[in-house]
């Protein structure tokens, strides 16, 4: 590996002056912003990067501070007392879709966390072209998916689903929580 052993290092505590400026940079672009290359070369690359034609780095702004509900003022609601949602997906997986959702002709490979700062999160998110995908070997399997983010069958959607347990405590989460709730009521 060499030289990305010490990249890793350096993540680890990044010097904050130089964080600030790209920060304050990426708070002024848009909300999906494609990129040329990614900034944590080490973390793009264990997550399946090539420097190759048909690999897309998107980076992503969100908002932080948790999903609320729309404030209710007259009536009786159910929902009146609770504004905060609680969802069942990370924000890593929305930042995803996202991605996804601006690059129609990709197809997520993986994505991690860039940087947060007060207002938003940024996170970076690789996708691979189908077509492009195709000719290289080792990606052939990636680029016949479609869908995949939106299925929840990438590494931050398996991860809110709960799949990555197995075995012993693991009982409702397969194949789904929605199925396990119906075999249930039979």
């Amino acid at each position: 590996m060499g030289y990305l052993k010490y990249v890793r290092e350096l993540w680890k505590k990044p010097s904050k002056e130089l964080l600030r400026g790209r920060v304050i940079e990426w708070r002024k672009g848009s909300t999906v912003s494609r990129t040329e290359r990614p900034v944590r070369i080490d973390r793009a690359r264990s997550v399946g990067y090539k420097a190759k034609k048909g690999y897309v780095i998107a980076r992503v702004k969100q908002l932080r501070g948790g999903r609320q509900r729309p404030l209710i003022k007259k009536g009786r609601r159910s929902k009146h007392r609770r504004r905060r949602k609680i969802v069942g997906k990370s924000y890593r997986w929305i930042a995803e879709e996202k991605a996804n959702r601006k690059f129609k002709n990709c197809e997520v490979i993986g994505s991690y966390l860039l940087a947060k700062d007060g207002q938003y999160y940024y996170h970076e998110v690789i996708l691979l072209d189908r077509e492009l995908g195709k000719k290289y070997p080792k990606a052939k399997g990636i680029a016949k998916q479609k869908g995949k983010v939106f299925r929840g069958l990438t590494s931050a959607g398996r991860k809110s689903r709960g799949l990555r347990h197995k075995g012993k405590g693991a009982e409702k989460v397969r194949p789904s929580l929605r199925a396990n709730e119906r075999r249930g009521k039979n």
